[in-house]
């Protein structure tokens, strides 16, 4: 009860909305990433890409399953199914994308839920084929870690989960701004977002974990070609990273919350410093990296993103909205768009399903949802 107390105190005497974007002032409408980073592609680079059209589309195919319990992370499986994990029930099912069907592997022994913390981010192994491996991202009693457990799908329901391995410990845990989504790259090293759990000063510490973006290997170690030897830390200065996504050149974007005026959408370089707290949004510090676009908190609050046809995606909680962001190298080609605004409530994650498809999930029992907007579900979309 203590360290809630505290970490509530934190957050209110930081003036700072939570990462979902709770309590944050009334803002405008989006704001394109019009301003260069100093690391953007060059321009005959870009130039030799296909820019996609300004303006593109959403269509939702289907509800794939409903009646999920603060679903958080989603991670598709070889075979066309998908796992996805309960923030509080700490718990892992396998919904069948084709049924709907719901089976619940098992409960993840050491998650301690509170707040925005709880079981979050999954990825399957880069050897999934051969390993059966599943990594997770959660808060414990102590701190957030990264476990990696045996899926036996030929175990009984319920008892098909092995004893969790921590892969990767001690990032800072808090009531808020916990991180959470993890991810293995196209070079096959795991990268994870972190937030800076209410503690500000952790983002421009290299030394610490929170607020960054961290890239290590499938065993939990610093990966070779980190910028800072022998240190997992890949970027810094962030406030809490919830999305993360390579386009077809594999550039790694991530999505990340702001305070009460900013959100944003970057593109992640090596080494670099994206601001938190001395910047929120495009800063004329130039040894800040400023977001490619950037939205008014009401109107985003961004969790998990995901590329397609030349754009990222990314969802919104309480924005309640899809955002589609136009590519052309790693700036902004065209003004952000919207979708489903409204539609579904809460939006948590969006993840690619192939071509142009993506599987997405709402955020309505996270105890921010409003009950109108019913309970969770996994929809599939099409989008342009």
């Amino acid at each position: 009860m203590t360290a809630v107390l505290a970490a509530t105190t934190l957050l209110l005497t930081a003036g700072c909305s939570s990462d979902d974007g709770g309590e944050g002032p009334a803002g405008g409408g989006a704001t394109p990433g019009g301003t260069t980073s100093k690391s953007a592609s060059s321009p005959t680079r870009q130039a030799a890409e296909e820019t996609p059209p300004a303006k593109g589309s959403v269509k939702v195919l289907r509800t794939v399953a409903t009646g999920l319990d603060t679903p958080w992370g989603l991670a598709p499986l070889p075979d066309g199914d998908l796992l996805v994990s309960s923030r509080d029930k700490a718990t892992i099912t396998r919904v069948d994308a084709e049924t709907g069907k719901k089976t619940e592997l098992g409960e993840v022994p050491g998650v301690s839920p509170a707040g925005e913390g709880g079981l979050m981010g999954l990825a399957l192994s880069p050897d999934y084929a051969s390993d059966h491996m599943v990594y997770a991202y959660f808060t414990s009693a102590s701190d957030n870690r990264i476990v990696r457990m045996l899926y036996e799908e030929k175990k009984p329901p319920g008892e098909q989960l092995g004893a969790p391995d921590t892969v990767f410990k001690g990032i800072p845990k808090g009531f808020v701004h916990n991180g959470g989504r993890i991810a293995f790259g196209p070079d096959k090293m795991l990268y994870a977002g972190t937030g800076e759990s209410g503690n500000t000063g952790l983002s421009q510490d290299k030394k610490s974990l929170g607020g960054k973006i961290l890239r290590l290997t499938p065993e939990g170690e610093p990966a070779p070609g980190n910028p800072f030897p022998g240190s997992p830390v890949y970027s810094y200065g962030h406030r809490n990273v919830q999305g993360l996504a390579w386009d077809t050149k594999q550039r790694l974007f991530a999505s990340e919350f702001g305070q009460d005026t900013w959100d944003e959408l970057n593109a992640i370089k090596p080494g670099d410093n994206y601001g938190w707290p001395e910047a929120e949004g495009k800063s004329d510090d130039s040894s800040f990296h400023n977001p490619i676009a950037q939205w008014a908190t009401d109107d985003a609050s961004p969790s998990g993103i995901a590329y397609a046809e030349g754009s990222i995606w990314m969802a919104g909680l309480k924005g309640q909205r899809l955002w589609r962001i136009p590519l052309k190298g790693t700036e902004a080609s065209a003004d952000p768009q919207s979708f489903l605004n409204g539609e579904y409530g809460r939006l948590r994650t969006v993840v690619s399903a192939g071509g142009d498809k993506l599987w997405l999930v709402t955020s309505n029992t996270d105890g921010r949802g409003d009950p109108k907007d019913g309970d969770d579900r996994i929809l599939e979309l099409q989008v342009s």
